[in-house]
């Protein structure tokens, strides 16, 4: 049941980046840029517990990130060969092992944070979700993966993803300002059962500023 709220959910939001990620980019490959993300964005099963981030250039996408759903990293590879101008797929997305002491954390700390009043807007019907709904500023796109992921658009329907691996919990995705950023952290960590919390989440306000004038 859990699974399948999951997946609804994430049906919800939009791409997150929208055209001029890319402000170097000819016409032609700002376009394969957004087809790109219009793939990606389609995958049904693509929700909070996943993280896809991408990189385009003459032809060449690479994929990163973390799928907790089994066939996701299946799935994006080949919605990503469906984009137009797309040659080749690096895929380097790496598939979460199974675990329901896992499964468990994830739950936890996906409570701990989308139902904490502070956070609450980030939340499926909060008016946070990425895409449109979100008024990201013109210097905030592109190349905006996180440390994890430099150089990388992030994809999602979630600010706040969440990401479960051996007990590790890290945080991934984009919030407006460094008191959120704090405060998920901070719930993330009182989560019990966890071997340790990394918050890599990005304060939307560091985005690099666009030179365009």
């Amino acid at each position: 049941m859990k699974r399948h709220i999951r997946v609804a959910a994430a049906l919800v939001g939009l791409a997150f980046v929208m055209v001029g990620a890319h402000p170097s980019l000819s016409a032609d490959a700002k376009s394969t840029v957004e087809e790109i993300r219009k793939e990606l964005m389609q995958l049904p099963y693509y929700g909070v517990f996943d993280f896809l981030a991408f990189s385009y250039d003459k032809g060449t996408v690479s994929l990163m990130g973390y799928a907790y759903h089994p066939t996701l990293k299946q799935d994006a590879v080949r919605a990503v060969k469906r984009a137009p101008g797309v040659d080749q797929v690096v895929d380097k997305i790496e598939e979460l092992p199974v675990s329901q002491m896992d499964d468990e954390l994830r739950w936890k700390t996906y409570y701990a944070i989308y139902r904490d009043p502070f956070l609450s807007r980030y939340a499926p019907g909060g008016g946070l979700l990425w895409g449109h709904r979100h008024p990201f500023g013109g210097g905030f796109h592109g190349g905006f993966g996180g440390p994890r992921f430099p150089g990388m658009e992030p994809l999602g329907d979630y600010p706040i993803h969440i990401i479960v691996k051996g007990g590790k919990i890290t945080l991934l995705g984009v919030v407006d300002n460094e008191s959120d950023k704090t405060v998920a952290g901070f719930r993330a960590r009182e989560v019990p059962g966890s071997f340790g919390v990394e918050n890599e989440l990005v304060v939307e306000k560091e985005a690099p500023k666009s030179t365009k004038k």
